[in-house]
C-alpha cells in the first residue's frame, strides 16, 4: 500500500535537535501525532531521560518539544510499505529536511531505528551535511520488554544537546 506522510513536522525557529522516524506507523496516523502506539516506548523514555512528566494529549506533547529545543519528523514523505513494518518499506519518496534545518537552529540529528537511520544516510544525508546519530527503535514490534534502561542510557545523548 502507498502510505504519504501525513503529519506535519513539529520544530521551533530554536530547535537544537532533529529526532527523525521513519514513517508514522498506522496508530500513529490515526491519533494524529508521532509515536501514537500506546505501547510505543518513545514518549516515557523522553520522561526517564529529562525526568519530567509529559502529557498524554499532543498539545502537551509539543510544549515538552518546545521547552527541550527538539523538533519531530520523519524520513519518508511517501512509500510503500505494509502495515507499519518498517521492513517492508520502499519507493521512498524522503522528506524535505533542509527547509526545517535551515528555519532552525538544529546542528544534530538523531534517528529512531535501523530503517530510520539507513534511509536518512541513503536519501537526506548529502542535501543535510549532518551525520545522524543512531538510536534503538522504541517500537513494540522491535523494543523486547524490559530494555527501559537501555532506551534511557542511549536517548540521554539528546539532553545532551538540549541543556
Amino acid at each position: 500500500m502507498i502510505v504519504t506522510h501525513t503529519l506535519e513536522p513539529v520544530y521551533f525557529k530554536d530547535s537544537k535537535v532533529l529526532i527523525l522516524g521513519s514513517i508514522p506507523s498506522v496508530k500513529s496516523r490515526e491519533v494524529g501525532f508521532y509515536y501514537g502506539h500506546p505501547q510505543n516506548r518513545f514518549w516515557k523514555t523522553l520522561e526517564a531521560v529529562y525526568k519530567e512528566k509529559i502529557g498524554d494529549i499532543k498539545e502537551e506533547k509539543i510544549e515538552f518539544l518546545k521547552k527541550h529545543k527538539i523538533a519531530l519528523f520523519d524520513v519518508v514523505k511517501s512509500c510503500e510499505i505494509s502495515s507499519s513494518s518498517d521492513s517492508s518499506i520502499k519507493n521512498v519518496v524522503p522528506n524535505d529536511l533542509v527547509s526545517i534545518i535551515n528555519n532552525s537552529k538544529i546542528n544534530v540529528i538523531f534517528t529512531t531505528g535501523r530503517k530510520a537511520n539507513e534511509l536518512y544516510r541513503k536519501y537526506c544525508f548529502l542535501d543535510t551535511k549532518i551525520e545522524a546519530r543512531y538510536l534503538p527503535s522504541t517500537s513494540p514490534a522491535n523494543c523486547p520488554k524490559g530494555i527501559e534502561e537501555k532506551l534511557k542510557i542511549a536517548y540521554s545523548q539528546i539532553k545532551a544537546y538540549t541543556d
